[in-house]
C-alpha cells in the first residue's frame, strides 16, 4: 500500500487545518496517510523552509504531497503554491466567495480565529474549563452553577467529553462518577439528586469498557468481564428508573457525543467554533 504524506499548514496553530483536513481525509478508506503539522507558517522565510521539506518528502517518496492549508497571507501562500504538491486551499475555497457576496474585502489578517482578540471570549472558554476540571470525577459542590452533569461509570467517557464541551463551547459541565455502593443501591447519589434536571448519562458497550480498564488496571477486578458487565447493567437500569437520558459512547467521538448533548438538552452555547 502506497502512503501520501499529507501536510497541515496555517499561519497559527494549524487547528482548522487539522480538523477540516481529517475530516476529509476519513472519506478514503483503506489508504495510508502520514500527517505532518505545520503551523506558525507566518513569513517568507518560514514559507520557504515549509516548501523545502514538502518538496523532500516528495523526492523521497516519489508521490506529490497533499497540502491542507489555512494560510491567509498572499505572500506566504503564493510562495506554498510553488511547491511540488496538490495544494487545497481553505481559505481560497471559501473567502472569495464570501467576498462577492458582502461587497467586502476581507482582513487576510492571520490568526482571528484562534487568537485572544476577544477577551471576554477567551475568558468564558477558561472559565468553563475551569469549571469542568474543579468538578470532574465527583469533586467540586457548585452544581447549581453547572449547565450538566455527566452520570455514569467510570471510563465511561465523562471527563474528555466534559472538558470538550468546556474548551469549545464555553459549557459549565461537572461529572459524577457511579460507584458500585451507588449501583448496589440502585438510587440517585444524595449529591446529584437535586439536580436530576441536569443530568445526562453516558454509558458503554461491555467490551469496549473492559478494555480501556484492562488498559488501566490489567488484570484487576475492575476490568474483569464480570463487574464490567454488572456496573453497565446496575447503571442503565438506574438511567432508565429516573427517566435521565443517555448516549453510547462506545463508537461516538467527544465532538459528536457533545454536539449531540447539547442539540438533545437545548443547552445554548456561550461560544461558538
Amino acid at each position: 500500500m502506497s502512503r501520501r504524506t499529507v501536510f497541515f499548514l496555517s499561519d497559527q496553530t494549524g487547528v482548522t487545518a487539522e480538523t477540516m483536513g481529517h475530516s476529509l481525509l476519513t472519506q478514503f478508506e483503506g489508504l495510508e496517510f502520514r500527517t505532518v503539522t505545520l503551523p506558525f507558517v507566518s513569513s517568507v522565510d518560514k514559507a520557504e523552509d515549509a516548501v523545502r521539506r514538502i518538496n523532500r518528502a516528495a523526492d523521497e517518496e516519489g508521490l506529490r504531497p497533499i497540502i491542507f492549508s489555512t494560510l491567509v497571507q498572499d505572500d506566504v501562500r503564493n510562495i506554498v503554491l510553488g511547491s511540488r504538491a496538490l495544494f487545497l486551499d481553505f481559505f481560497a475555497a471559501f473567502v472569495g466567495p464570501l467576498e462577492d457576496e458582502l461587497a467586502t474585502r476581507s482582513t487576510h489578517r492571520a490568526g482571528r480565529a484562534h487568537g485572544m482578540a476577544d477577551l471576554a471570549t477567551y475568558t468564558t472558554r477558561m472559565n468553563a474549563t475551569n469549571f469542568a476540571l474543579t468538578h470532574d470525577d465527583g469533586n467540586g459542590t457548585d452544581y447549581a452553577r453547572a449547565d450538566v452533569i455527566l452520570l455514569g461509570v467510570s471510563r465511561s467517557g465523562k471527563t474528555p467529553t466534559g472538558l470538550y464541551m468546556a474548551l469549545q463551547y464555553g459549557i459549565y459541565t461537572a461529572n459524577y462518577p457511579l460507584t458500585e455502593d451507588d449501583l448496589e443501591a440502585g438510587t440517585l447519589p444524595l449529591r446529584v439528586n437535586s439536580y436530576r434536571q441536569k443530568l445526562y448519562a453516558l454509558t458503554i458497550k461491555a467490551e469496549r469498557l473492559q478494555q480501556i480498564r484492562q488498559e488501566r488496571r490489567p488484570d484487576s477486578r475492575y476490568a474483569s468481564r464480570q463487574q464490567v458487565q454488572y456496573e453497565i447493567r446496575a447503571a442503565e437500569a438506574l438511567f432508565a428508573r429516573y427517566a435521565i437520558p443517555s448516549l453510547d459512547t462506545t463508537e461516538c467521538s467527544i465532538e459528536e457525543l457533545a454536539s449531540r448533548i447539547l442539540n438533545n438538552t437545548g443547552i445554548e452555547r456561550r461560544l461558538r467554533p
